[in-house]
């Protein structure tokens, strides 16, 4: 059974962190970035080609970090492949023991460095889901064939709640809860408010009683970061005032500064 299940199943605080694969086959970059979170997380996010940027395969890295003794969050976008392949790797992660997967888009690839690239998006993320779970739960694929042995996977999902309208977001995530999300990661929080807003909006629907939430959380290292991420980061909302704490700081306490919005973020 996955880590991160039993964790979330005994009511504890669960904490994930990010592990981007790298640009190229070394696969002793991905160690060392596990080596430095191990005992130190419940389990390890790795994206799939983040930023539509070519990078050593989410699949790839995940099975490195379980056989290392991590246990692994498969991200997996459907940018880049169709049904048949999702299908095909989701049986293919599960067979090598791999117990998380987190069901995504994508970013659009014109954001990368091959925006030529023609995306697939053959379901959406809610679809993917929902192949997920059935396959999962009833054995089967998308069409209805059964399958020799149904993939062990804690399913989970993206969501955002700082995207307009508010509304739409707790539509969208009563979908996925419904489609066979067991967890939920959020965008990394900055506006605590519009965070509040959304959480409360979605106790009034009773959402947090049918799925575990996990709200991201990430350190900001300099005002251009801060920046970056508010500009040209999907679905990033970062306040003014946040960027404007950054910015009051020498440059040499910018990382410190970070930590403590961070730490009263938590």
């Amino acid at each position: 059974m996955s880590h991160l299940k039993q964790i979330l199943k005994r009511g504890k605080f669960a904490v994930t962190a990010e592990c981007g694969p790298p640009k190229g086959a070394d696969p002793e970059v991905v160690l060392k970035k596990g080596e430095l979170l191990r005992d130190k997380v419940d389990a390890v996010n790795v994206t799939d080609n983040q930023t539509a940027i070519v990078r050593m395969s989410s699949l790839a890295a995940c099975s490195l970090l379980e056989r290392a003794g991590l246990d692994p969050v498969l991200q997996m976008v459907v940018r880049d492949r169709n049904r048949i392949a999702l299908q095909s790797d989701i049986l293919g992660a599960s067979a090598i023991g791999i117990r998380n997967l987190l069901c995504l888009s994508g970013d659009h690839q014109c954001f990368g460095n091959q925006p030529q690239t023609v995306g697939v998006f053959d379901l959406d993320s809610i679809q993917f889901l929902q192949a997920v779970r059935i396959m999962r739960d009833e054995g089967t694929i998308i069409g209805g064939d059964a399958l020799s042995a149904p993939p062990d996977l804690f399913i989970g999902a993206a969501a955002n709640p700082f995207a307009d309208p508010l509304e739409f977001r707790i539509t969208r995530l009563a979908k996925k809860i419904k489609a066979g999300a067991d967890f939920i990661q959020t965008q990394c929080i900055y506006n605590l408010d519009r965070f509040e807003s959304w959480i409360s909006m979605a106790m009034e629907r009773g959402l947090p009683e049918k799925v575990y939430i996990l709200g991201g959380v990430t350190p900001l290292k300099s005002p251009g970061m801060a920046k970056y991420m508010k500009t040209r980061v999907s679905g990033m909302d970062i306040p003014d005032e946040i960027i404007k704490r950054m910015e009051g700081v020498p440059k040499n306490k910018q990382r410190e500064e970070g930590i403590q919005i961070y730490e009263k973020t938590i």
